[in-house]
């Protein structure tokens, strides 16, 4: 037999050929007994669309391109799923690359998206320099940032609401009693660490309190031990520290507990920020600031689609509230 077409198929089916194209077409209106028939003769001589000659034909791939920084973070796969998943649900297939925080990589990493005729990005904790903003702008690219926000109009951006987070752990733990409160931080240029410390600092002084100690983990495992073992190693010890994130107050609750023999939280209170599934379970018991997840992944996808749908809708910068989660690493307030 010979390629099996589109006309094939609507032979048997009994429908016209441009019938079969909207079946296949995602979105496209058609009755169910219509899909049926076409999806039925498809089926049975085995007919395919090619999806690359249609994206000529419409100047459309239908490829969205997520770039992400790392995966370390239990965040990321979690989120990159979801958002995966959602976008799939609206007919767009996802390329998954990993960036970094250099701006020569992240530039590489965009052109390769370019090539393959992305109909739009998402960029997850990953910044982009004015001149690839430029350039995607100029192609009619969208772009939406996820868990990061740039001060670029240009841009929308999808995050929790970072500062209010922040300060929400500050008066936290300010209620719980501790006066030797330290903060270990992430990355230095993400939005996502810059505003958390904003919240923390200005949450803190709201209550009469300065920070007592501080150092930088870089969202990274390693490095975050490395700083706990350094403010820690100290005759006057932090009480309670705020890390920037649970990936790594994980890495600074075992420095803690199996290096310095210290006890979380009777000597000590740990926070972070996330609410990953490890934080859920019973050997940390992190108290934590949720991010919303899936209210993130669907204003994102939603702002994606807005901006494909009409090029000339203005960029959204949207932060969404995430409550505080109480466990057992850290202090309670007293009733």
């Amino acid at each position: 037999m010979g390629k099996v077409t589109s006309l094939d198929v609507a032979e048997m089916a009994g429908v016209s050929r441009s019938a079969v194209s909207r079946v296949f077409t995602p979105g496209a209106s058609v009755s169910k007994s219509t899909r049926d028939k076409v999806r039925k003769a498809a089926t049975r001589l085995g007919y395919r669309p090619n999806v690359l000659a249609r994206s000529l034909i419409t100047g459309r791939s239908r490829i969205i391109g997520l770039v992400v920084a790392y995966l370390e973070n239990q965040f990321y796969p979690e989120a990159i799923e979801r958002l995966s998943r959602a976008l799939q649900a609206q007919g767009y297939h996802v390329l998954v690359f990993m960036a970094s925080n250099d701006a020569e990589t992240t530039g590489k990493v965009i052109d390769e998206l370019l090539d393959y005729q992305v109909d739009g990005i998402i960029a997850a904790s990953v910044g982009l320099s004015n001149n690839l903003t430029e350039r995607c702008e100029g192609l009619g690219i969208p772009i939406v940032l996820f868990n990061r926000h740039q001060y670029d109009n240009r841009l929308s951006s999808v995050t929790s609401d970072n500062v209010s987070g922040g300060r929400k752990l500050a008066e936290f733990l300010v209620a719980g009693g501790h006066e030797r409160i330290a903060h270990i931080a992430g990355w230095e240029g993400a939005s996502t660490q810059i505003d958390r410390e904003a919240g923390f600092i200005a949450g803190l002084r709201d209550a009469g309190h300065v920070l007592f100690a501080r150092a930088a983990g870089d969202f990274n495992f390693e490095v975050a031990k490395a700083a706990a073992r350094s403010m820690f190693s100290v005759a006057e010890k932090p009480d309670a520290v705020f890390v920037a994130n649970d990936h790594m107050a994980f890495a600074v609750m075992d420095v803690l507990r199996f290096e310095l023999g210290l006890r979380v939280p009777q000597d000590v209170s740990v926070v972070g920020y996330d609410d990953v599934t490890l934080s859920h379970w019973p050997s940390y018991d992190l108290t934590t600031v949720r991010q919303p997840a899936n209210r993130m992944v669907a204003e994102t996808v939603s702002v994606l689609m807005d901006r494909l749908n009409d090029e000339e809708t203005p960029p959204r910068r949207i932060a969404l509230d995430g409550p505080l989660i109480i466990r057992g690493s850290a202090r309670k307030p007293k009733v």
